[in-house]
């Protein structure tokens, strides 16, 4: 019993891990054609929040992926905090909706909306630019995690139960 909780354990760590890896990579890369930061952010990576309809250990490691990505680009240490603090929100509301597979990349979309202008806002001295940060954030976020989030959706169900297996099956 206590082997099979061991294995469960470093199962979750794992996959933490390589969702972290990921979400970090794909950011960078992004970043590296200025999309993944500033006004107008189009972070493929922002797809990836249908992962913890799969696994809740998605939750952490999306959450550690922003982190890393964030300090990976040169945000600001508010950006780094909030940014992935919205990301965690996001994270953990699709875990919640699993249920209802179109809404997993709501939280993640509503959270950045209201979470990371302000920071952007105020945090770069850009306080009249509020509304359009909201809307150039939110625009990049749907495209990024409702559009390119439902492609790798219905992409990964069919085979969602190898690729994020458990100690179960």
């Amino acid at each position: 019993m206590k082997q099979q909780k061991n294995r469960a354990r470093v199962l979750f760590v794992t996959q933490a891990a390589l969702i972290a890896a990921l979400y970090t990579v794909l950011t960078v890369f992004v970043g590296a054609f200025g999309l993944a930061n500033g006004a107008i952010q189009l972070r493929i990576s922002e797809a990836l929040c249908v992962l913890p309809f799969f696994t809740p250990a998605a939750i952490p490691g999306l959450a550690v992926g922003c982190l890393l990505s964030n300090l990976f680009t040169g945000c600001i240490w508010q950006d780094v905090l909030f940014g992935s603090l919205a990301t965690l929100i996001g994270a953990y509301g699709a875990y919640l909706l699993r249920r209802i597979p179109w809404l997993l990349p709501l939280p993640t979309v509503l959270a950045n909306v209201l979470i990371v202008p302000p920071v952007l806002a105020y945090g770069y001295g850009f306080e009249e630019g509020l509304p359009y940060l909201m809307l150039t954030v939110g625009v990049g976020e749907v495209l990024s995690a409702y559009v390119c989030g439902m492609v790798l959706f219905a992409a990964i169900k069919p085979y969602g139960h190898k690729i994020f297996r458990s100690q179960t099956n």
